[in-house]
C-alpha cells in the first residue's frame, strides 16, 4: 500500500481531513470526520476498558507480579507553570532547529539527512528533509542540477557512503541545504521549546505566563495524593488519563504520525521500588500484546529497548513500542509507544524541585547561590504501607500511548485490496478495511436488497433494534453491490440484507466483509449475531 492511497481514503469517506481547509490548512492539525472520530473513540474506548475498567482488582493478572487496582484522573490542559519548571520541560523540552537564509524554510536539526558528494573538483554534503528512498532519489538530482550534469552523466557523481545526519557535519559553508540552490545558506543550530505559550487572566505580563501541556503525564503525579486520599487504593496501583496534548513541532510530517495537536493515553502505575523491575516487564510486555489482539501484524510491529546512551537522565530502563508505518523505508519503525521505568523522579520532583543526575545520583538542581533552582511544593508525595509498617517514594512504570498514531496504525495495517467479481460477473478491484470488529465504527449496515414488497419496512425494523447496542447504519440507495463496496470502505464487519427469502421465511442474509462468506440467520436473531463477531 501506498501512503497516498490511504490518504486518499481517509478523505473521501470521512475519517481525517485537514484542519481548517478551505482557509489553506494549518500544518501540523488534523480534524477527524464522522468515520474517523468514530474509530479513534473505539480506540480510546478498547485502551481503555482493556487497562482499566475490566483489570480484576482481586487476582493476579497474567504475567503480573501481584493483583493490582486501576482508576482514573481527567486533568486540565493548562496547570501551574512551576509544575513544568520542576519537571525539567520548561529547560529542557527543546529541539534544535536550523534556517535556510535562502528558502525562508526551518527544519529540524536531527531530521535532515544528506550524502557526500564529489564532482568537478568539488566536495559538498547534499541534504534533504526526507527519509529512504525519497531522500536517495532528491540528493541525486539536486547534485546533478549542482553541478549542471544531466542524467546520463549520473556517473561523474562519486558519492561517498550511505544518508548519514546533518548533525555529523561540522561546517555548514559545504552543505546544499534541502530547498537550496547555493551552499552555506542554513543557520547554525539552536534550541527551540516545544511547549505551547499562552496566557491565563486579564493582563498579559510574566505572571499570567502558562503552557498548554506537552504531556498529560504530570497532571498524574501531582494528584497523586489526592488520589490516595480519596479513594482505597493501595500500591500496587494505577492511574490512567486520556487526554490532549500539544508540542509546538518544529516540522510536523507524515498525515497524523507527528502532529502539534494530538491525543495521549497514558498509565502512572506506582509501585514498591523493589518490584518495579519486574512490573517494567510486565507493562512492556502487555502494552506490545494489546496491539497485536487488536490486529496489528507482529511482522510489522517490535518492541525495541532503548540502549544506554538513549535513555533520559532519569531512566532504569524505556522500550519502545515501534510500527513499520508505509510512509517509512523498508527496516524503519516509528514509535507508537514508550513504555518507561522512570523510578522515583516524578513524584520527587514535584516534592523536593527539578532534579539532575550527578554520578549515580538524582539531585536538586541548584542556582549560582546553591538555593534550589526550581523549588518543589514541599507536599509529602511518599506512600506509607499500613501492613508493612513502611515510608517510601514509589517507583513507577509509564505505559505513553498515542491515540492518533494508533488510529493510523490500525488504519494502515486495515487497508486491504483484492479481487471480487462485480454485478457481471467481471473480476474488480475492491478496497476495504480489515479493522478488528471492536474498532470498526460501524459495526453492521441493514440493507433491503430492493425499495419494495415491505423489504424496507423489514430492514428498517431490525435496524431499530440493532441501534441501540451498536452503531449501525441503514442505506437502500444503488444497487446492493454498491452499498457493500461503500461498506467496505469504512471497515464495517457484517452487512445484514433483507430479500425475497426473508418474506418466505423470515431469515435475513449477514455477509462477513473479509471473507465475503454469506449465510442466513432469523431477523429476531440479528441482535445477537452481531454481539458474538464483535466479542470475536
Amino acid at each position: 500500500m501506498e501512503m497516498d492511497q490511504l490518504v486518499a481514503l481517509c478523505r473521501r469517506r470521512g475519517f481525517l481531513f485537514q484542519s481548517s481547509e478551505i482557509y489553506g490548512g494549518l500544518q501540523g492539525f488534523w480534524d477527524y470526520g464522522p468515520m474517523g472520530v468514530e474509530l479513534k473513540r473505539n480506540v480510546r474506548e478498547a485502551w481503555w476498558r482493556d487497562m482499566v475498567t475490566s483489570q480484576d482488582n482481586l487476582d493476579v493478572s497474567p504475567g503480573a507480579p501481584a493483583a493490582f487496582e486501576m482508576t482514573g484522573l481527567d486533568c486540565a490542559i493548562i496547570m501551574h507553570p512551576q509544575v513544568w519548571k520542576c519537571s525539567g520541560h520548561y529547560d529542557l523540552f527543546n529541539d534544535h532547529l536550523i534556517d535556510c537564509r535562502e528558502s525562508k524554510r526551518r527544519y529540524r536539526y536531527d531530521q535532515v539527512l544528506g550524502r557526500w558528494v564529489e564532482a568537478k573538483g568539488k566536495r559538498i554534503f547534499v541534504a534533504s528533509d526526507t527519509s529512504g528512498e525519497e531522500a536517495l532519489e532528491q540528493t541525486q538530482l539536486k547534485a546533478l542540477k549542482f553541478f549542471n550534469l544531466r542524467a546520463k552523466k549520473a556517473n561523474e557523481l562519486k558519492w561517498e557512503g550511505p544518508l548519514v545526519p546533518l548533525t555529523t557535519v561540522t561546517d555548514f559553508d559545504d552543505v546544499l541545504g534541502p530547498d537550496a540552490k547555493e551552499l552555506g545558506t542554513l543557520t547554525e543550530p539552536r534550541e527551540f521549546n516545544l511547549m505551547f505559550e499562552t496566557n491565563t487572566g486579564a493582563v498579559r505580563d510574566e505572571n499570567s505566563r502558562t503552557f498548554l501541556r506537552p504531556e498529560t503525564a504530570q497532571g498524574i503525579f501531582v494528584n497523586f495524593k489526592n488520589v490516595l486520599d480519596s479513594t482505597r487504593v493501595k500500591v500496587p496501583f494505577g492511574i490512567a488519563q486520556i487526554g490532549k496534548s500539544f508540542r509546538n513541532e518544529i516540522t510536523p510530517r507524515n498525515f497524523t504520525f507527528r502532529s502539534r495537536e494530538f491525543e495521549q493515553m497514558e498509565i502512572e502505575f506506582f509501585c514498591r521500588p523493589d518490584t518495579s523491575a519486574d512490573w517494567y516487564e510486565y507493562w512492556r510486555d502487555r502494552r506490545y500484546r494489546w496491539y497485536v489482539e487488536l490486529g496489528l501484524s507482529s511482522d510489522r510491529l517490535r518492541l525495541r529497548e532503548h540502549d544506554a546512551e538513549e535513555l533520559s537522565h532519569y531512566s532504569c530502563g524505556t522500550a519502545d513500542i515501534e510500527y513499520a508505518f508505509p510512509f517509512l523505508s523498508d527496516g524503519e519503525f516509528g514509535e507508537l509507544e514508550g513504555v518507561a521505568h522512570r523510578g522515583d523522579f516524578d513524584l520527587r520532583s514535584h516534592m523536593e524541585g527539578k532534579l539532575i543526575r550527578q554520578g549515580d545520583e538524582l539531585v536538586v538542581e541548584q542556582d549560582e547561590l546553591g538555593q534550589p533552582k526550581y523549588r518543589g511544593s514541599g507536599r509529602d508525595l511518599t506512600y506509607f504501607d499500613d501492613q508493612t509498617k513502611e515510608r517510601y517514594t514509589p517507583h513507577v512504570i509509564e505505559p505513553s500511548a498515542g491515540a492518533d498514531r494508533a488510529t493510523l496504525a490500525f488504519l494502515c495495517e486495515a487497508y486491504t485490496e483484492d479481487e471480487v467479481p462485480d454485478e457481471k460477473g467481471k473480476p474488480t478491484k475492491r478496497v476495504f478495511l480489515r479493522l478488528h470488529p471492536r474498532l470498526a465504527p460501524i459495526k453492521a449496515a441493514v440493507f433491503p436488497l430492493v425499495k419494495k414488497d415491505g423489504m424496507p419496512e423489514i430492514a428498517r425494523e431490525i435496524y431499530k433494534k440493532l441501534k441501540p447496542h451498536f452503531n449501525v447504519f441503514y442505506d437502500e440507495k444503488g444497487a446492493v453491490g454498491r452499498r457493500y463496496r461503500r461498506q467496505d470502505e469504512v471497515g464495517t464487519p457484517l452487512c445484514i440484507t433483507v430479500d425475497g427469502q426473508t418474506l418466505d421465511d423470515g431469515t435475513v442474509t449477514i455477509r462477513d466483509r473479509d471473507t465475503l462468506k454469506q449465510w442466513r440467520v432469523g431477523k429476531e436473531d440479528c441482535t445477537a449475531e452481531v454481539q458474538k463477531w464483535l466479542s470475536q
